[in-house]
């Protein structure tokens, strides 16, 4: 991270310092330099708006979540779904309170509610944490999750499609076929990279693989020992977990057919399902609502120094007109693949900045010459939908509990993003090319 965080520094200063040197001055043209450190105080200050932005949203989500584990949810949850978890994150007790919260953020970024899946992760990598055998050094299932959390898979990109219908598309939830299959690819590719390529960043110069798995024995060999005679946190039997996932998949017809109408249910539906299972389940669910409230604070000002890192970082890359150079040398090549010049700041800017990409796509669909329904149309709205603002991520997750060596937490990410815009080129070729 620090080599990629100065590379990107450099690389904006030196090419924005190359065009101060040719530069002519004009009336009403800013120089480069200038407009390289406008761009830096303007990416400072949006970033701490961003993260006060945040505050609410986090404060609301991480209440409702002590609510859930208050009553007993997460453990439900992580009982349900425990068989798959298990195999993915066999370093995690399966009974451990992240693993619930892994599977919220997971099932909010199903539903592409976007900021509401940040609290949920967020406290999943608090938890994780707990069981760090090296703080300050990122582990395995924290770069796994990390991974599967910038490309899971999106069942329901309600945001998008909202953005098409207001663009005039003849069919918003045209996307949605497109965006499964991109995220269903970059989920699988994360999760191979995140596996692969821990062997080539050990801990402390060790496997973490197999210090991991003796950490896993141990802890299988104390909770026996704790208390042989208790079951109630046994997985449940398989079929429940079937009948649970095929729940789950009956909504994907009803939510491809009313998404527009559901999606403003979504997050107020949330709400008032937390708060009617605490009650249910007997828990005082205003004082641990105003408990997680609290830990929801403290965790978005904590993270401001992170964002003003990235996102800084970021507003000189494009401001000093790095990501322009860049756009003009692919984008003859890429346009060979699929990837049409319109749509390439697009692939380069989603992992480095959400605003700056969704400024991007709005303005492609509403160009009447390009309009939300061309192929470029959907590929701009899949990529939208079905990629992560990784940078982003990676600051508010690790930086909520303080990771400074994220080891291969980028490279896995970065894979998957990888994969996820071939995946979205390839699926917008064979129904809209």
């Amino acid at each position: 991270m620090n080599i990629i965080f100065f590379a990107i520094v450099l690389i904006a200063f030196l090419v924005a310092g190359w065009f101060q040197i040719n530069w002519i001055p004009a009336e009403g043209i800013t120089a480069p330099i200038e407009a390289l450190s406008k761009a830096m105080v303007d990416s400072a200050a949006g970033s701490v708006e961003l993260a006060i932005g945040l505050v609410g949203i986090m404060t609301l989500f991480l209440g409702l979540m002590k609510v859930a584990e208050a009553g007993g949810m997460l453990k439900i949850l992580s009982r349900l779904i425990r068989p798959l978890m298990v195999k993915l994150f066999p370093e995690v007790p399966p009974d451990h309170p992240a693993m619930g919260a892994m599977i919220l953020n997971i099932s909010a970024n199903a539903l592409g509610l976007g900021n509401a899946a940040t609290p949920f992760g967020i406290r999943a990598m608090q938890e994780l944490d707990k069981l760090n055998p090296t703080p300050g050094t990122a582990t395995d299932p924290m770069v796994l999750f990390l991974a599967i959390n910038t490309s899971s898979v999106t069942l329901l990109p309600t945001g998008v499609i909202a953005i098409r219908a207001a663009a005039g598309s003849a069919d918003p939830a045209g996307i949605l076929p497109t965006t499964l299959f991109a995220t269903f690819c970059s989920t699988i590719i994360a999760i191979i990279a995140a596996k692969l390529y821990s062997r080539f960043f050990p801990v402390n110069g060790k496997d973490n693989l197999i210090e991991s798995g003796e950490t896993k024995q141990g802890r299988e060999h104390e909770d026996v020992e704790s208390d042989p005679a208790d079951n109630t946190d046994k997985p449940y039997p398989l079929w429940v977990s079937w009948a649970a996932l095929g729940t789950l998949v009956s909504f994907i017809p009803i939510t491809v057919t009313y998404g527009k109408t559901i999606s403003p249910w979504i997050i107020p539906g949330l709400m008032v399902f937390f708060l009617g299972f605490g009650m249910i389940r007997r828990v005082r669910i205003y004082e641990v609502f105003v408990e997680g409230a609290k830990e929801g604070f403290q965790v978005a000002i904590k993270i401001i120094p992170y964002l003003v890192a990235i996102l800084v970082s970021v507003g000189m890359f494009r401001a000093s007109g790095a990501m322009g150079i860049l756009v003009k040398w692919l984008g003859a090549l890429t346009g060979r693949f699929g990837m049409p010049a319109e749509a390439l700041p697009m692939a380069l800017l989603r992992p480095l900045s959400g605003s700056g990409a969704y400024g991007i796509m709005a303005s492609i669909i509403n160009d009447p010459s390009i309009g939300p329904d061309s192929y470029t149309g959907y590929l701009v709205s899949t990529l939208q939908g079905s990629t992560e603002t990784t940078f982003y991520v990676l600051a508010v997750y690790f930086g909520a509990v303080q990771i400074k060596r994220i080891r291969h937490g980028m490279a896995a990410a970065l894979t998957a993003d990888a994969a996820g815009i071939a995946a979205a080129v390839a699926a917008c070729l064979f129904l809209y090319g």
